[in-house]
């Protein structure tokens, strides 16, 4: 892929999810903060236990651990594997496992009980006009050049994801990505992603899709036990702290909220901080790790 079609799909898709936040969401941080700091701790203990477990038991790099073990933020941490020197092959894997462990089944299940999924988290709550959406990548674009000078990987796909996020939270434009838009996005990033199965073996394969399993199983145990503990003091609904710290995908999680009647506004808010929370913690934990192999 082309690395001037591979900027613009990252700035576009940065723009995406950037477009998730909301003035609702704010409100939702100051109104149940205790769970946002019991979800970043969760985050960065999933992150610890699983990387550790990777390179123990599956002998991967420093680097390529960290980005494996991420619970959600997909395109951020392809967007990361793509520009460092690490095993894209395997963090891919890794993470598409974890992926499709949870949004293959659960909108299966969704359609099954009569709940109608329609859309995707980066095209949701109406459209962008023409008029924000290129504000929005101008402004990303330019934020991103600044943060790609200061040595910060993908700093396209961050600098637009921030831009857009606060414009967003501060109400200045609505809506996302035209969902034709995202899913031509998505394609440029897929093909540039399924370029790095080229010469990959058999034995890889099965032997990143174990690290997978390993690594989505730590992941779902560590939620569950989050939300055991927060149930007697946010005195919210099991299934509601469930869906709101499950790692990943963000539209599957919201469809599984409304099959068990949790609180949608809720369950948005923690996919939303998840997400910015792991675009600092994956390059802190990065950092830690390569210091200490």
């Amino acid at each position: 892929i082309d690395r001037r079609l591979r900027d613009v799909a990252f700035v576009v898709v940065g723009v995406g999810i950037g477009s998730t936040v909301t003035a609702s969401t704010a409100e939702a941080l100051l109104r149940w903060p205790l769970a946002f700091v019991a979800l970043a701790i969760m985050l960065a203990a999933t992150m610890w236990v699983s990387q550790w477990c990777l390179k123990r038991f599956f002998g991967f790099d420093a680097r390529s651990a960290v980005l494996a073990s991420a619970p959600g933020h997909l395109s951020f941490v392809i967007a990361l594997s793509t520009q460092m020197n690490v095993d894209v092959l395997r963090v891919t894997i890794v993470q598409s496992l974890r992926l499709l462990s949870l949004t293959l089944i659960v909108p299966l299940v969704a359609r099954l009980v009569g709940v109608e999924i329609s859309g995707t988290a980066l095209s949701g709550n109406g459209v962008l006009s023409f008029a924000a959406f290129s504000g929005l990548v101008c402004g990303g674009a330019a934020a991103g050049l600044v943060i790609g000078r200061l040595g910060v990987p993908a700093g396209l796909l961050i600098g637009a994801m921030m831009v857009s996020a606060v414009a967003h939270g501060a109400g200045w434009v609505h809506g996302g990505l035209p969902p034709w838009l995202a899913t031509v996005a998505f394609i440029v990033l897929g093909t540039m992603i399924g370029t790095r199965f080229s010469g990959m073996s058999f034995q890889a394969l099965i032997g990143a899709a174990g690290a997978g399993a390993v690594t989505t199983l730590l992941a779902s145990i560590l939620t569950v036990v989050a939300a055991l503990a927060l149930l007697p003091l946010l005195g919210m609904p099991f299934s509601t702290l469930l869906t709101g710290f499950a790692p990943g995908g963000f539209e599957t999680m919201i469809a599984l909220s409304a099959v068990l009647g949790a609180n949608p506004g809720f369950v948005a808010a923690c996919h939303v901080a998840r997400l910015m929370i792991l675009t600092g913690l994956i390059p802190l934990v990065m950092r830690l790790a390569v210091r200490t192999s």
